[in-house]
């Protein structure tokens, strides 16, 4: 029986997904380096959970929300479990601290898919990457300081200036709920004037109201009651403590009582950085906040906790629209060129020439220099022209004449001078000419 042809798309990348090719990828390589790099430094370790989990662990983000009503993909595996794919990154790291019990505070930080089934955005794809940070088993405003300052100064790295920070409390499971019952009693006394997903989800989860972006909600919400102005001695003890230390440390923020993110696990602080060089409706970089029932929630142990997601492909969009982080141009130290070139059809590349080239590209890379070479048994021509496209610093011309003499010929891309050098030193000499401070070393370890 003959199969089916394949739908024209088939070999496509799905919709709501992309393919990240060189020389973009060189800019998330700088992104996440310059992640990592920060993180270290404030004492955060890498993570790494899978990509998908029992369904449970992201039901706790919120029956109520739009990511676990209508964005999650779950599916049941071969052996009748119900999985669902990552659609955020804090419920697993915290899925991960009850099951391995580290000791607190855990900091850590990841790097990784999330998948939501919504309609694809600029910067907002349906498989979409974030970089992110956690800290559990300790709540100290102090903890809320240092988190929302990881995530402002990451940005600021890449050379972003154009960006906000906005901060509010959600205040706790002692004064939320009498928040709660206050702000439904004033949704329901101007709920003609809600949009039809407000009207049908402001009893349930009034908070989302407060997010909704619909012209007539925000006009109701604008003068609905305030939740700092519910806050019991605590929360607002500790929200101010945020704030004293934020202004200590130089971090800009504003006081938003209207942010309430999209999750429903936050408690007390919650932040958000928005990029003022995109349009408003979709210029959110990441944001996050305390979580600190959240460990109890899933089964665990009472733990604190505070982290944040920041998108990587919306990041990227920002660096574009400030002009920062431009994709590097190719480079390399080294590109090996068979200056004997083909020697019949398809060239001779088992021939002295070919051997030679392929052991003296080992030694450089093995060495810490970046090298290539073409392939194929092209001409000479043809490999110098691949050679000006890789953006090499040096050629290195492995010629018959030089061979027998025991010496390469190496040329200076930038100025066109050709010197001598000879083959056994030839490895040294790159290293001297393509990291000068690196010159006394480079003669102890690789001999003169």
């Amino acid at each position: 029986m003959q199969s089916e042809a394949p739908p024209p798309d088939a070999y496509r990348a799905p919709v709501g997904t992309h393919d990240v090719l060189p020389p973009e990828s060189a800019r998330w390589e700088a992104l996440v380096a310059a992640f990592a790099a920060r993180a270290r430094r404030f004492g955060y370790g890498l993570v790494m959970t899978p990509a998908y989990e029992h369904v449970e662990v992201f039901q706790r983000v919120g029956e109520g929300t739009d990511v676990v009503r209508k964005e999650m993909y779950e599916f049941e595996d071969k052996g009748g479990r119900r999985l669902a794919l990552r659609p955020e990154g804090t419920a697993p790291v915290v899925r991960a601290y009850i099951q391995h019990r580290p000791t607190p505070p855990w900091k850590v930080w990841y790097l990784s898919p999330h998948f939501r089934h919504e309609k694809a955005q600029k910067g907002r794809y349906r498989q979409h990457h974030q970089l992110g940070a956690e800290v559990l088993g300790v709540d100290d405003p102090a903890l809320d300081v240092e988190v929302i300052s990881l995530a402002q100064g990451f940005l600021s790295s890449l050379g972003l200036s154009r960006f906000r920070l906005a901060i509010n409390s959600l205040g706790d499971g002692q004064c939320r709920p009498g928040y709660l019952e206050a702000l439904r009693a004033y949704l329901r006394a101007h709920e003609s004037e809600l949009c039809a997903d407000s009207r049908a989800r402001y009893e349930t989860n009034p908070l989302r109201v407060l997010d909704c972006k619909d012209p007539g909600c925000v006009a109701v919400t604008e003068r609905a009651p305030q939740l700092l102005e519910h806050l019991c001695a605590d929360c607002k003890s500790h929200f101010e403590a945020v704030q004293a230390g934020l202004d200590a440390i130089g971090v800009a923020h504003e006081i938003a009582p209207r942010l309430v993110r999209g999750l429903d696990y936050y408690t007390r602080t919650t932040f958000e950085f928005a990029s003022e060089a995109l349009d408003s409706a979709q210029n959110a970089l990441g944001g996050g906040g305390r979580y600190d029932r959240l460990a109890e929630e899933m089964g665990g142990p009472p733990s604190p906790g505070i982290g944040f997601g920041i998108g990587i492909e919306r990041v990227l969009i920002a660096c574009d629209a400030e002009a920062v982080l431009p994709a590097p141009a190719p480079h390399l130290d080294a590109f090996v060129v068979d200056a004997v070139g083909p020697t019949g059809v398809g060239g001779d590349p088992l021939g002295a020439a070919g051997v030679e080239v392929t052991a003296l590209l080992a030694e450089l890379r093995e060495t810490g220099l970046s090298a290539d070479r073409a392939y194929g048994g092209r001409s000479v021509r043809a490999q110098t022209k691949v050679a000006d496209r890789s953006g090499a610093r040096y050629v290195v011309l492995v010629g018959r004449a030089e061979m027998e003499r025991g010496a390469v010929a190496v040329r200076d891309m930038d100025s066109g001078e050709q010197v001598e050098v000879p083959r056994n030193r030839v490895v040294a000499w790159l290293h001297e000419h393509c990291n000068p401070s690196l010159r006394d070393t480079t003669h102890r370890e690789l001999g003169r």
